[in-house]
């Protein structure tokens, strides 16, 4: 009988080795991240019964999530007096933090999504309307916040639909917008990434609507995070 032969043998390609399309992976958070869109709507709903404004609808409500929330404010109630919206961005915070106790659990599959980017080689980040604080207390009470190497918020850049955040992520990380995506939910991160040439992936399941999002020629529209993690790393 021969001897087995000694010649190398081709060992199995780890899972890693998988190259995902993109360096860079930027997400938003409301929306697309987390579930958090009727806690939102409640909130802003208290606000304004608090402050004696017209009680908005959910629609109206779900069209402003993703603005900075003073802007977002000024627009949903059609208001430029800066006391009076002042007076509807704490009303909304404390409702927020305090009278208002609807969850926000991440997607299903939004932790295994990162942790299989993170395995791939790519960098994450978010850019979000969200305060600092905000995103902050989100990373706390999901224990998400080690996933991303860098994250824009709305006190810290101009409000979405600006390119802003993306700028100073891309220029912060020396990644080309080649090299990145942003996934969002809403026209406004579609917008702020198409101004720059950066491509852009849109979900169809937080609050804007699936034709909208399609306008704006994003690279693919997903409908879960489980097809996002196969069109970011073919599995």
């Amino acid at each position: 009988m021969s001897d087995i032969s000694t010649a190398p043998q081709t060992q199995p390609s780890p899972v890693s080795s998988i190259l995902p399309r993109y360096k860079l992976v930027i997400f938003d958070w409301d929306g697309t991240v987390m579930d958090s869109a009727d806690k939102i709507v409640n909130c802003m709903q208290i606000a304004a019964k608090q402050c004696s404004m017209p009680i908005p609808s959910r629609d109206e409500v779900g069209n402003i999530i993703g603005i900075s929330l003073k802007p977002a404010i000024k627009q949903l109630f059609g208001i430029d007096d800066d006391a009076l919206a002042e007076q509807l961005v704490l009303a909304y915070k404390e409702a927020f933090v305090a009278k208002d106790t609807t969850p926000c659990p991440l997607f299903d599959g939004a932790e295994a999504l990162f942790n299989a980017l993170k395995e791939s080689g790519c960098i994450l980040a978010v850019a979000t309307g969200k305060a600092r604080r905000g995103l902050d207390r989100a990373w706390q009470q999901t224990d998400t916040g080690s996933f991303f190497s860098a994250s824009r918020t709305a006190d810290e850049a101009e409000s979405k639909p600006s390119p802003d955040m993306l700028l100073q992520l891309i220029d912060e990380l020396a990644i080309p917008v080649s090299d990145a995506v942003m996934i969002g939910d809403t026209t406004y991160d579609m917008q702020m990434a198409k101004s720059i040439g950066m491509d852009r992936i849109g979900v169809s399941y937080g609050v804007h609507a699936q034709v909208h999002l399609e306008a704006l020629q994003p690279k693919v529209i997903v409908h879960s995070i489980a097809e996002l993690q196969h069109y970011l790393l073919g599995k």
